[in-house]
């Protein structure tokens, strides 16, 4: 059960005018004595005590728990979309839990692509527009973000959708197109939530090797958040998570690779 514990004070933001701190060096991700508490009714309850980690430019890591664990708090937290009570999270060197909410929104859109359990495409935009945003955020003109979302919707293996609304797709489409749009910008950090819990077993390998497979190509870190010890196979690093508390953090000796996918072959005469 989580702890119950009195009020305790949030962690304030960055004073105006107080430079951010910046690290010249280090992990890609850096998270250290975090604790979130959330109000009920007259007590708190902690969701999260402490926890400090840190993550590897490059590195494939699952976060893995059951629900009420503080997974998804923890992501939250890491990702930019939810303050702590105590505690930092740095970013590419960057301190996020010292952003205010401008910063903050501006940051994620620069170094932090998200990958969802439920999609979160626009449904009024094509394919190809959904995974051209993150680019539109960065200022890159539409040719060139055009170019590279069509390059990323043939990666994933959806060439022939690129004009389709994600009522057209199915479950598994639907997320090829939320990869090609986490990936596109190769932002330093990919957080996946529970990338495959809409989907059946045989999509959810197939879906699968391809964030993995996209991770490696692009030498991306990677954080996969999940309730699911199969999910956890793909990643290099396991993270156990119970009751708010890491209780196991060891490297991933049996990690399932990616299967590449096979190569079209070539017309006769080609």
């Amino acid at each position: 059960m989580p702890e119950i514990t009195k009020k305790e004070s949030p962690t304030p933001s960055r004073p105006p005018g107080k430079a951010r701190r910046v690290k010249k060096e280090g992990p890609i991700l850096q998270v250290k004595n975090l604790r979130k508490v959330y109000e009920v009714e007259d007590d708190r309850v902690v969701a999260l005590g402490k926890v400090s980690l840190s993550i590897q430019r490059g590195e494939i890591c699952c976060i893995l728990g059951t629900s009420g664990s503080g997974k998804s708090t923890l992501l939250n937290i890491m990702a930019g979309l939810e303050k702590p009570t105590r505690g930092e999270v740095w970013i590419a060197g960057k301190e996020v839990t010292g952003m205010s909410e401008k910063e903050l929104a501006v940051f994620r859109r620069q170094n932090v692509g998200f990958i969802f359990q439920s999609y979160n495409l626009m449904p009024q935009d094509t394919a190809l527009e959904n995974v051209a945003m993150p680019l539109t955020f960065k200022g890159i003109p539409k040719k060139e973000r055009e170019e590279a979302a069509k390059k990323m919707l043939i990666r994933v293996g959806l060439k022939g959708r690129m004009k389709h609304r994600p009522s057209q797709m199915s479950g598994g489409q639907q997320q090829r197109v939320g990869i090609a749009r986490a990936f596109v910008s190769k932002p330093p950090v990919v957080f996946a939530d529970e990338p495959t819990g809409n989907l059946d077993s045989h999509t959810t390998t197939e879906v699968m090797e391809m964030i993995v497979r996209m991770a490696r190509r692009y030498n991306e870190t990677l954080i996969i958040v999940t309730h699911d010890g199969d999910i956890a196979r793909y990643a290099d690093r396991i993270i156990r998570l119970v009751d708010g508390t890491i209780v196991d953090d060891h490297p991933n000796v049996s990690v399932v690779p990616p299967e590449e996918p096979p190569k079209p072959r070539k017309a006769a005469g080609e």
